[in-house]
């Protein structure tokens, strides 16, 4: 604030030489000191939360009771039933930022290696083909903090384009897939997890915010999840099972499950 006279006070002098000198440090730092990775984080839910909401649904249910081949309790016995999700590895984020190069949410980290950081949007698998034709020698996909996808249609595309390349899907220890993510996880030629690895899952909504049990189970609708899980190595009855336990979470929340919760369903090495 200025004085009558037109000369500053001291304590606003030395605010103002305080905020120069901050704004010339921020000028001349080094670009890359200025950037920084986001994750994503999630509310806690508990694997009670969503038996209950497993057990508001009626008899127009997207699944039939016959496809409840596994026990939700046999789910994660082990696992701690409050906790959320953590964060992925910053060395591992870190990572991303040194990689030879970076295309949408991939980052190229050496000749067999990729790691993946970020939602599929519908650029994504475009991104992933241009990523394939400069580097055709990848084998390895580590999942390290992927929420989903912002574009179903994309997301599933990618994820066909992932098991053509014939790559290998990994999470790492600390490594998080949710959503739509578990699918691409699924495309793997082959699968891999870290014990600590999580996989958050919950129900599909349509642009008019309807979700999977809100449609009848003979509904075409859900053939093409039923359809992608066969394609990807599930048996039938497995299938079935896994979109049941997916659908048994609203889409506004998440279920966590682990690595042996996952072996369940599909092989994994």
């Amino acid at each position: 604030m200025r004085e009558s006279g037109g000369m500053m006070s001291p304590t606003a002098l030395v605010r103002s030489l305080f905020v120069a000198l901050c704004a010339a440090v921020l000028a001349f730092a080094p670009a890359q000191a200025q950037q920084g990775f986001t994750v994503t984080t999630t509310v806690s839910w508990t694997w009670e939360d969503a038996a209950e909401g497993a057990d508001d649904t009626d008899d127009g249910a997207a699944i039939d009771e016959d496809a409840a081949l596994l026990d939700d309790e046999a789910l994660a016995d082990d696992a701690d039933m409050t906790a959320t999700r953590r964060y992925a590895p910053s060395a591992t984020l870190a990572t991303l930022g040194r990689a030879r190069a970076h295309y949408g949410p991939f980052a190229v980290i050496d000749a067999v290696t990729v790691r993946m950081a970020g939602d599929v949007t519908s650029a994504t698998p475009r991104q992933f083909a241009a990523m394939l034709a400069a580097y055709p020698g990848l084998k390895r996909l580590e999942m390290v903090d992927c929420p989903g996808s912002l574009d179903e249609e994309a997301n599933l595309i990618l994820a066909r384009a992932i098991r053509r390349a014939g790559l290998e899907t990994v999470v790492p220890s600390g490594g998080s897939v949710r959503s739509g993510a578990v699918e691409l996880w699924l495309a793997g030629i082959t699968r891999r997890a870290a014990s600590d690895a999580e996989f958050g899952v919950h129900s599909w909504a349509d642009d008019t915010g309807r979700e999977a049990n809100d449609y009848a189970a003979s509904d075409p609708v859900h053939a093409e999840y039923l359809s992608y899980y066969r394609e990807m190595g599930m048996d039938d009855a497995k299938a079935r099972a896994f979109y049941a336990l997916t659908n048994s979470t609203p889409f506004d929340d998440v279920r966590y499950l682990t690595r042996d919760d996952m072996a369940r369903f599909v092989t994994l090495h």
